[in-house]
């Protein structure tokens, strides 16, 4: 049967400390997971999650954390990124009972790896991720966009969006096959790193357990598109970590399609060493703005359950040959009925008083016309007879003058005469 493509898939974390004992106790405790002696190299740690192992830690220094990717092919895949500007930090060679490893950095100073498990290797978990594992990826890097443009060429990732974070700018997220697996953007502090994300039940009150363990949180706790929340932190010999959780109304954020679980990365070889990730110091400032949260794709959809019978419609009444008349309204109380009564002939009243006030007035004024029309005639015969007089008079006054004239003229004729 065909070894599952592992290329591009993130497929285990290794941890290189000062003090792994107490590195492993510390993680144990605060992520869940159970420890135990790898069997090839008992000084080999491995953390395991609840569905097998996750990843693994060794004695050595500086300590950091490496993201190991998958590869079908190391030796084509390293030189693929030597082409592309990468540096190889520790060459292709086989691992016992494990698989074939290569170390590399990339472009910008990335520390990463590649690695191909044995075909023997257990299947891929199916599902969502559970609590203890990795379930986001983030590269912290000076050159977002050219460190895209180098992994999408070495893997095949995919560019699925891009979000703006404000102050910190771009978050370039990644994936294969449309699932999202991490995301790129330009670090505020000084350095090139990957950054893993481990799934816990709470991460405010993992925060405030590795804090009272030692460690320290840089960034958070915070929340993030998609409903969870992160924290960014150190453990106590100031190695960087984060953890994230979700809401329990809301479902685990899903991983990449998981490789076959490998077998733990085997403990680095003491030379040549790999160059590890910058380590921060433990007085390093605290980053101005927050690094973005992992973005976690919309939890698959449950699968519908059956529908139930439809319950058999009873038939519908036959409809009455005439329609009932509609109900006459309902006769409105008696009191309502005598206040509307009262209201109505209230303004009666008022009209009719009106009107009494009013009819006084109106007769005066038609006795006033009557008696007006009384004295009309009257002064109209009074004043008939004084014309006749003033006529007379004036005939009188006529006839005097007449009479003198008469008189002038017989005067004058009769002296003429003489």
């Amino acid at each position: 049967m065909a070894q599952p493509s592992v290329q591009g898939r993130f497929i285990w974390e290794g941890l290189t400390a000062e003090n792994a004992a107490g590195s492993a106790a510390f993680y144990s405790k605060l992520l869940g997971w159970r420890t135990e002696p790898w069997g090839v190299d008992s000084s080999y740690t491995i953390f395991s999650a609840g569905r097998g192992p996750v990843a693994g830690v060794s004695q050595g220094t500086p300590g950091h954390w490496q993201s190991f990717i998958g590869a079908d092919d190391v030796d084509a895949t390293v030189a693929a990124a030597e082409k592309l500007g990468a540096k190889v930090q520790r060459p292709a060679h086989d691992i016992p009972q494990t698989g074939r490893i290569s170390v590399l950095t990339d472009p910008q100073g990335g520390s990463f790896a590649v690695f191909k498990p044995l075909p023997s290797d257990a299947p891929a978990r199916p599902g969502e991720p559970q609590l203890g594992e990795i379930v986001w990826h983030e590269l912290m890097t000076s050159d977002p966009e050219a460190a895209l443009k180098f992994y999408q060429a070495l893997f095949g990732w995919q560019l699925i969006t891009k979000l703006e974070m404000g102050a910190i700018g771009g978050y370039w997220i990644f994936g294969i096959g449309g699932v999202q697996m991490g995301g790129i953007f330009k670090s505020p502090m000084p350095g090139v790193a990957w950054l893993a994300y481990t799934s816990v039940a709470d991460a405010d009150k993992t925060a405030a357990a590795i804090v009272q363990a030692g460690g320290r949180v840089y960034n958070g706790p915070m929340d993030v598109p998609g409903g969870g929340r992160i924290a960014q932190v150190a453990d106590p010999s100031g190695v960087m970590f984060a953890v994230h959780s979700m809401k329990k109304a809301a479902a685990a954020p899903p991983a990449a399609s998981a490789p076959p679980a490998p077998k733990p990365a085997p403990k680095p070889a003491p030379a040549p060493a790999p160059k590890p990730a910058p380590k921060p110091a433990a007085a390093a400032p605290k980053p101005q703005a927050p690094a973005p949260a992992p973005k976690p794709a919309a939890p698959a959809a449950a699968p519908p359950a059956a529908a139930s019978k439809p319950a058999t419609p009873k038939p519908a009444a036959k409809p009455a040959a005439k329609p009932a008349p509609a109900p006459a309204p309902a006769p409105k109380p008696a009191a309502k009925k005598k206040a509307a009564a009262k209201k109505k002939a209230a303004p009666k009243k008022k009209k009719v008083a009106a009107k009494k006030r009013a009819a006084p007035k109106k007769k005066k004024a038609a006795a006033k016309k009557k008696s007006a029309a009384k004295r009309a005639p009257a002064a109209r015969k009074v004043a008939k007879p004084a014309k006749k007089k003033k006529d007379k008079k004036k005939d009188k006054k006529k006839s005097k003058k007449d009479r003198k004239r008469e008189k002038k003229k017989k005067n004058k004729k009769g002296r003429r005469k003489k």
